[in-house]
C-alpha cells in the first residue's frame, strides 16, 4: 500500500482515504459478519490427514489487493503467453514431439513421467483444446518484479473463492465500489460456461448440455464443484450418475438419461475411467475413454494435461515458450534447480537451509521444505528423503515475495501474497479473468500461503483504466 518512502501507491490511493476515515471497529465488526457469513453458506475446504478438522473456513482479509491496470495489462500479455504455449506444447507432445527431437526438453522428463499419458498420441481434443481452464501462480518480488512460481493445468481450484471474497466485500463495502472502479469478475461463471460450450465434441447436435463432474462431497473443494456447477445453470454428477448410452455419456435425471456433450471433470485421470485406468475407481464412468476417444463428449481439460503441472517442466517452460511462440517469455520464472541432475543435487543439499524444496508433483504446500523456517531436525529428515529419491525433487531460491496489508487487532500489518488468476481457452480465444485468487499467508513471516498450511485468502482489485 504504501513505498518505501511511507508514501501511499497511486492504485492505493482512493482505499488509503476511505480507510484513513473509517472506524477500525465498524472493520473489526465488518470482518465478523463476513466470516460469519463464509460459515453460513458453507464456504469450506476439506484438509487431508488431519483427524481433528475434516472442515475449515479459509481466513478471509478484507483489504483488498489493488492492482494497477499498467501492471495487469502487462500481466496479461505474459498470461496469455504461457497458456498458449502450454496447450502447443501438449499437442505437440501427443503427436509429432518435435520439442523431443529438437532436444530442448529431455526425452526422459517425458517418457519416465507418470503424468503423461500414452493413451492420448495421436488424440485430438475437439477443438484442438487441452487447457480449457488453467490457473498460473505469480508472485511479486519488486516495483516491476513478477516471477511466475508455477502452472495449474490439470484441475485447477480456486476460483469459487474469488468470487464469493467479491460478492463478500460488495455487501460488507457498498460504499467502497462507488468511489473505486474496479474490474468485474462477478462474469466468469457465464463465461466458463460459454468456453466449455464452444469446445463441444462433433456428435454434439444443437445446443451443447455442460455437466460439472465431482469425487463428491468428501473432496477438499467439493464447494466449489457444486458452486460452479449452480452457477453455470450446469447439472453436478458423480461417477454412478453417468453411464454410456447409445455412443454417448448420459446423465440419470427424473425424466430418463440425457446425453451430455461436455464433462467439467474435477477427477484425476487415474480414476476417470475403471475400463481403461484404475480398475479400483469408484469416481469415474465406465467406458467414457472409448466415447472420448470417439468424438462423443469433450473433457476439460482434456486427460493427458497433468504433464504440464510438472514442477520439472517447470523449469523448462522459458525453452518451451520460445519453441512455440519465437518470442522470450514475458513472465519469467524462478531459478530453479532439478534434484534429478546430480550436479544440481549436490549444490541443493549442500544449501538445503536457504532453500525451498517441492516434490515434483505435488500441491497445496504438501511435501515441501522452506529451508529458512525448518528446524535442524525437519531439514536432517527431509535431507534423506532428497538423498533416497533426488528425482522426485526441485529446489528454489527464497524469494523476497512482496507483502499486501491485512487487518488485524493492532491495525493493518504486512503479509507475504500470491495470485492466480484464471485462464479460459477455446476455439473462440482466451478469456482471463481480471484479478483471481490471492492467497495470503495470515501467519507473521511466513511465505506459505496454502489455505491447507494456514493461509487465507483477500479480494484482489484489477482497477479500470
Amino acid at each position: 500500500m504504501t513505498d518505501e518512502g511511507g508514501g501511499v501507491r497511486p492504485s492505493y490511493r482512493d482505499y488509503f482515504e476511505w480507510f484513513d476515515r473509517e472506524d477500525a471497529l465498524r472493520i473489526h465488526r465488518k470482518a465478523q459478519q463476513a466470516e460469519a457469513f463464509f460459515r453460513t453458506i458453507g464456504i469450506t475446504f476439506n484438509v487431508y490427514g488431519d483427524a481433528d478438522a475434516d472442515e475449515r473456513l479459509i481466513p478471509f482479509d478484507v483489504v483488498p489487493r489493488i492492482i494497477a491496470a499498467r501492471e495487469w495489462r502487462r500481466l496479461s500479455r505474459g498470461i496469455e503467453q504461457r497458456v498458449r504455449a502450454l496447450n502447443a506444447f501438449l499437442h505437440d507432445i501427443y503427436h509429432r514431439q518435435e520439442i523431443l527431437r529438437a532436444g530442448r526438453v529431455p526425452v526422459d522428463l517425458i517418457a519416465r513421467n507418470d503424468a503423461f499419458l500414452p493413451m492420448m498420441m495421436g488424440m485430438d481434443p475437439p477443438g484442438g483444446i487441452y487447457t480449457h481452464i488453467s490457473g498460473i501462480d505469480i508472485v511479486r518480488t519488486g516495483p516491476d518484479e513478477f516471477y511466475v512460481l508455477e502452472d495449474n493445468a490439470r484441475t485447477p481450484s480456486g476460483v469459487s473463492y474469488m468470487l464469493e471474497n467479491r460478492e463478500t466485500m460488495l455487501q460488507m463495502f457498498p460504499e467502497l465500489f462507488a468511489k473505486v472502479a474496479v474490474r468485474e469478475v462477478g462474469d466468469y461463471p457465464i463465461n466458463l460456461l460459454k468456453s466449455l460450450s464452444a469446445c463441444a465434441p462433433p456428435m454434439c447436435g444443437g445446443t451443447p448440455t455442460v455437466a460439472v463432474l465431482t469425487p463428491g462431497i468428501h473432496n477438499s473443494a467439493y464447494f466449489e464443484h457444486s458452486f460452479l456447477a449452480d452457477q453455470m445453470g450446469a447439472e453436478l454428477v458423480e461417477g454412478h450418475d453417468l453411464r454410456v448410452v447409445d455412443g454417448r455419456i448420459a446423465m440419470r435425471t427424473t425424466q430418463g438419461y440425457r446425453a451430455i456433450d461436455v464433462l467439467y471433470r474435477r477427477v484425476d485421470d487415474d480414476f476417470l475411467d475403471p475400463l481403461n485406468f484404475r480398475p479400483d475407481s469408484l469416481l469415474g464412468v465406465p467406458g467414457i475413454w472409448d466415447v472420448y476417444r470417439a468424438g462423443g463428449i469433450t473433457i476439460a481439460n482434456a486427460p493427458g494435461t497433468g504433464i504440464a503441472d510438472d514442477k520439472a517442466l517447470y523449469s523448462y517452460m522459458p525453452d518451451i515458450i520460445e519453441f512455440y511462440t519465437g518470442e522470450k517469455a514475458l513472465l519469467p520464472n524462478v531459478p530453479t534447480w532439478r534434484c534429478s541432475e546430480e550436479e544440481h543435487c549436490r549444490e541443493v543439499l549442500d544449501r538445503l537451509p536457504e532453500l525451498v524444496v517441492k516434490e515434483v508433483h505435488g500441491s497445496g504446500g504438501y511435501g515441501m521444505l522452506v529451508g529458512p523456517a525448518a528446524s535442524k531436525r525437519e531439514i536432517a529428515a527431509f535431507r534423506k528423503k532428497l538423498e533416497a529419491n533426488p528425482a522426485n525433487y526441485i529446489a528454489q531460491p527464497t524469494l523476497s515475495l512482496s507483502t499486501v496489508p491485512i487487518f488485524t487487532k493492532a491495525g493493518l500489518a504486512p503479509r507475504h501474497v500470491d495470485l492466480r488468476p484464471f485462464v479460459l481457452m477455446s476455439p473462440q480465444g482466451l478469456t482471463i479473468t481480471p484479478g483471481g485468487l490471492t492467497r495470503v499467508a495470515m501467519k507473521r513471516g511466513s511465505l506459505v500461503v496454502n489455505s491447507s498450511q494456514g493461509g487465507g485468502t483477500k479480494d484482489t482489485w484489477v482497477l479500470e483504466d
